[in-house]
């Protein structure tokens, strides 16, 4: 009895959105925006309260068995206008934490298998601060984009900026703030991050 509403509420959502290839179960409150543009494989599971935008030049793109927890915001573009994003490209059985903040104005990829526990922020944009007789709001931004590889743990209330490559394999401990690439099987930890062990002792 406990799945029919979120079943419900998915067929109903899945009548707006792009293609999918499976089931698709919505929670309460769920806000889905320019949803013709979100595509998703088997099994899309969205929980309550979760905002996902889908206003973005590449769209919202999920794979199989994909999660993305309550309150969760994949935000790519403001709905009240500025400059369309690029989007969020995400691999199969991976999942974003409840509370989390995805801000794919710039590109992000999320691999396979990869963790994303609550309350972790992805901003793949950065504000360009150089000149100090001009607003720093007017300066434009920048937005390299961010790549998480397959098979990542990443933890609670971590930190990623734009420009960065988490390598395959990797783990970012709770409370990290990463803003340089992390090699394969690397652990990081810290503000800002650094590698405190590899995972291959090979």
């Amino acid at each position: 009895m406990y799945l029919i509403p979120f079943v419900l509420r998915g067929l109903w959502k899945r009548i707006f959105m792009g293609r999918t290839a499976g089931k698709v179960l919505i929670g309460k409150g769920v806000r889905l925006s320019y949803s013709s543009r979100l595509t998703a494989g088997r099994d899309l599971i969205i929980e309550d309260g979760a905002e996902v935008n889908c206003l973005a030049k590449n769209g919202i793109q999920l794979g199989n068995r994909v999660t993305i927890g309550k309150y969760a915001i994949i935000r790519p573009s403001n709905i009240y206008g500025g400059a369309m994003g690029a989007g969020l490209v995400m691999g199969n059985h991976s999942n974003i934490g409840p509370f989390s903040y995805i801000g794919c104005s710039g590109p992000i990829r999320i691999g396979n298998n990869v963790m994303i526990s609550p309350r972790v922020s992805l901003y793949a944009e950065n504000h360009v601060i150089a000149g100090i007789d001009i607003p720093m709001k007017e300066q434009g931004v920048t937005q390299k984009g961010i790549v998480i590889e397959d098979d990542c743990w990443i933890a609670a209330n971590s930190i990623i900026l734009d420009g960065v490559t988490i390598g395959r394999g990797s783990v970012v401990a709770a409370g990290a703030v990463v803003s340089k690439n992390v090699p394969p099987y690397s652990v990081v930890a810290g503000v800002p991050a650094r590698i405190i062990k590899s995972r291959n002792n090979s």
